[in-house]
């Protein structure tokens, strides 16, 4: 778009020949009022290839998000089958306790691994073409995991579900978050919604599956295939118009030039890094959670996976979580749910309540760390960046949250020898996320790519 500019050395009308006289305006009248401002200096294109001009029908938006969320919803599932499902791997296969707990863990050293490529991966090409891949190959990692004869194949085809669920979380996150970037908070409530769904369901569906086929290998097979259908539906049903929604480089109130140039910059590492700590804290919870029940405060073992079944129940608390995100302060939303976190591990760990009282903190728990604490720092790393790099924000996040939840029950079960049940929990429960709402305070809102709109509310 180019300006008339009587100090500049274009040409204007008189340098033409046109009549003298008041000066005619050379373009429709609207376009003259656009301030320079509003462009930035140095713009950089998106990388995504082939954004698609225009906005999908409400339809078609809610089709492709519905689809989208169901497949979030078969990864956590494709994820949680393997728990209930241990005990009899491993006494076919001969694996010891510390050897089968690594395998059902050892799925999310595949997501830190593909974070960052895949951040890298959704900026350059089709967002949704890579979402389609990586849902076809944690299904094929699933459907292969009941076919390996030994720990190494089987800790093979765990990593390679992990590879394409790490993909997907990154392509997803990104979409979502570019799509709905007002709603960004909300709309990654969402997914973490849809994703309890599928922790909520997924064991007892499995179980299910494995008892009426009569062997444990049953379930692998039929999530591995529903997620290759749910691949294929995709193709033809996602609309680009919705994972490929053209990034502007400019804001509701000018340009990002405010912004760090950088997508690692202060505010998305600092984020990162306290991501990092509280995913220690929540996976280490969640892990060893059934364990401590029943060796500790001698809570059956019927009754230990209730009182964990209450952390997904908070967990749906994701919808106002990430709703509560979009219109409050992050930095002393996130905060807060930290410290809470922090509390409750106190409760459980130091108070050792009974057992009705540990369903409550469970549920406090699932409310706070997986309903607050996980869609408000996945939005608020994309919000720390410049709109065109919220593919490798997201990479990120998914690198530094699911590497951190890798070694989240290791961490906590060579703690519990050294420091017992009590000492373990009070420093990776609790010292955990005051760690990383001390990071937190370096956090600058007022940076963030939604700071305009919000100081306009």
């Amino acid at each position: 778009m180019s300006h008339s500019n009587p100090s500049g050395s274009g040409q204007t009308p008189a340098s033409t020949g046109a009549p003298a006289g008041p000066a005619v305006p050379t373009y429709p009248e609207p376009m003259d009022v656009i301030s320079m401002d509003a462009i930035p200096s140095s713009p950089e294109p998106s990388r995504v290839k082939n954004n698609p001009e225009g906005m999908p029908t409400k339809l078609v938006a809610g089709v492709s998000f519905a689809v989208l969320a169901f497949t979030f919803m078969l990864n956590a599932m494709d994820r949680q089958v393997f728990f209930p499902l241990l005990g009899t791997i491993s006494a076919e296969h001969g694996f010891s306790l510390q050897a089968g707990g690594l395998l059902a863990t050892i799925f999310t050293l595949g997501m830190a691994i593909a974070g960052i490529p895949a951040g890298f991966l959704v900026e350059r090409f089709s967002r949704k073409t890579v979402l389609i891949v990586s849902i076809v190959i944690y299904s094929l990692g699933t459907m292969a995991t009941p076919l390996a004869s030994s720990w190494g194949d089987m800790a093979l085809y765990r990593i390679i579900s992990g590879l394409g669920e790490g993909m997907q979380a990154a392509a997803l996150f990104a979409a979502v978050g570019a799509f709905f970037h007002n709603r960004r908070g909300l709309a990654l409530g969402v997914l973490g919604f849809a994703f309890g769904l599928g922790a909520t369901f997924g064991p007892p569906l499995g179980v299910m599956f494995a008892g009426h086929f009569g062997s444990w290998r049953a379930p692998f097979f039929i999530f591995g295939i529903i997620g290759l259908v749910i691949a294929f539906v995709a193709v033809f049903v996602v609309s680009p118009k919705f994972t490929e929604r053209a990034i502007s480089m400019t804001g509701d109130h000018g340009s990002y030039d405010y912004m760090p140039a950088k997508a690692y910059n202060r505010n998305s590492l600092a984020i990162a890094a306290a991501s990092g700590c509280g995913a220690l804290a929540l996976y280490g919870f969640l892990g060893l959670y059934p364990t401590y029940l029943t060796t500790q405060l001698g809570i059956s073992t019927g009754e230990a996976a209730l009182a964990l079944s209450f952390v997904g129940i908070g967990g749906l608390a994701g919808l106002f979580g990430g709703w509560i995100g979009d219109r409050i302060n992050q930095r002393t939303l996130l905060i807060v749910a930290l410290t809470v976190m922090a509390v409750i591990g106190v409760l459980i760990y130091v108070v050792q309540a009974s057992f009705v009282w540990q369903c409550v903190f469970a549920c406090l728990m699932g409310v706070f760390g997986t309903g607050v604490f996980f869609p408000n720092t996945n939005s608020a790393i994309q919000r720390a960046v410049r709109p065109h790099q919220v593919g490798r924000a997201a990479g990120l996040f998914v690198t530094c949250f699911y590497g951190s939840a890798a070694f989240s029950g290791l961490l906590f079960a060579a703690l519990v020898p050294m420091l017992g049940w009590q000492g373990a929990g009070l420093l990776q429960v609790t010292v955990l996320p005051l760690l990383a709402a001390a990071i937190m305070l370096i956090v600058r809102p007022s940076l963030f790519n939604n700071a305009a709109a919000a100081a306009a509310h």
